[in-house]
């Protein structure tokens, strides 16, 4: 097992309101297991201001060139949808371990390339809500029949996103082709959190909307069509046996938690709630129950990066677990954080939502 730190290189880090900027670099700048050894954007100003900024040794304006420095460990790609397939698999080329946001890929194919690509490398997908502390309590009292016989579950979710407003640089978010949109990202995560919980899917009836057809982008005053849903409705049956009623909901504020997991068993329930604008995967969640559990694990990170918005604060909580997890297999030889293997089991899930919604069929 080596002690040296892993170096990691983050492509898509910038200072100006960048995902990467105001989750990653803190969850990496709170585990003494990583080195944060270059940030990459597309121009060399940005590149440079990230890594000043963010305290990293090097900084590359092309990508494909932090990628290729013998010196980098771990390869972060955290750049929009449509730009994951080529980085990803120059990295993996390289044999780069590789942590990509999720979704992996702008189409299912694209997702399977790049799980077949891995072979065995240790990759990371970031479906983080999974690797939330009291997620994974959840899971555990229900794995050791501390419900008794699951009855039910229910889901109610929210996002700020995909609502009626935008800004210009998230329109993309509304188009079919950039892979990107409501249902393989939002939706996603919920799903993916119901599965970690209650285990796989195994049967949907499924339902989607879309309400918001235009949408106002308020920093030019367009208006952008939307392409994909932005609502759904699901009932889902799970292999631990308990049916799951599922909504979703975009750009509509939440009276309460943004999310709420509700599972009744026949000797008990719990309940997860979290109360980011964001949705299920950014931020902490709380589980109460009224059997007894231990207390879930404290965060590895809590931090938010030095030039994030207040918007963002928590957002290392769940990414510095998959970090922490990924070191842990790194160091191990093991490949139990959920890698691109699993994006592809989550990029077919959506893709049965999406065929339930169109063909009113259960699948």
């Amino acid at each position: 097992m080596s002690k040296n730190p892993i170096r990691v290189g983050v492509i898509g880090a910038d200072t100006r309101a960048s995902w990467a900027g105001a989750s990653h670099i803190p969850a990496l700048a709170a585990q003494p297991q990583f080195t944060l050894a270059a940030v990459a954007t597309r121009r060399e100003e940005s590149a440079r201001r990230a890594a000043e900024t963010f305290g990293a040794e090097r900084w590359f304006a092309d990508p494909l060139a932090l990628i290729q420095d013998p010196s980098i460990d771990l390869v972060t790609v955290a750049v929009k949808v449509p730009a994951h397939r080529d980085l990803v698999l120059a990295a993996l080329a390289a044999e780069k371990a590789v942590y990509s946001e999720s979704p992996l890929g702008a189409t299912p194919a694209q997702t399977e390339e790049m799980a077949a690509a891995a072979g065995s490398l240790h990759t990371a997908i970031g479906l983080q809500g999974r690797q939330n502390p009291s997620v994974r309590r959840a899971a555990e009292i229900i794995a050791q029949g501390g419900l008794g016989r699951l009855l039910s579950a229910r889901v109610s979710a929210t996002t700020f996103g995909n609502g009626p407003e935008s800004a210009s640089p998230y329109a993309y978010f509304d188009k079919a082709a950039a892979g990107a949109g409501f249902l393989t990202i939002a939706a996603a995560h919920v799903l993916d959190v119901v599965e970690a919980v209650l285990g796989d899917i195994t049967e949907i009836d499924a339902r989607t909307e879309l309400l918001w057809p235009h949408v106002k982008l308020v920093d030019t005053g367009e208006t952008s069509v939307r392409e994909v849903p932005d609502h759904l409705d699901a009932i889902v049956k799970t292999s631990s046996g308990a049916p799951v009623g599922i909504q979703i909901l975009a750009g509509v504020p939440a009276p309460d938690a943004h999310f709420c997991l509700e599972v009744r068993g026949s000797d008990g329930w719990l309940r997860l709630t979290g109360h980011h604008p964001a949705g299920v995967q950014v931020g902490d969640l709380t589980l109460s129950s009224n059997v007894d559990f231990a207390a879930p694990d404290r965060p590895v990170a809590t931090g938010t990066g030095p030039t994030a918005a207040d918007i963002w604060t928590g957002a290392s909580i769940n990414v510095g677990e998959v970090y922490a997890g990924l070191a842990r297999d790194i160091a191990n030889g093991t490949h139990h954080t959920p890698g691109f293997q699993h994006a592809a089991h989550n990029s077919r899930l959506v893709a049965r939502v999406e065929q339930a919604a169109r063909t009113g069929i259960r699948h």
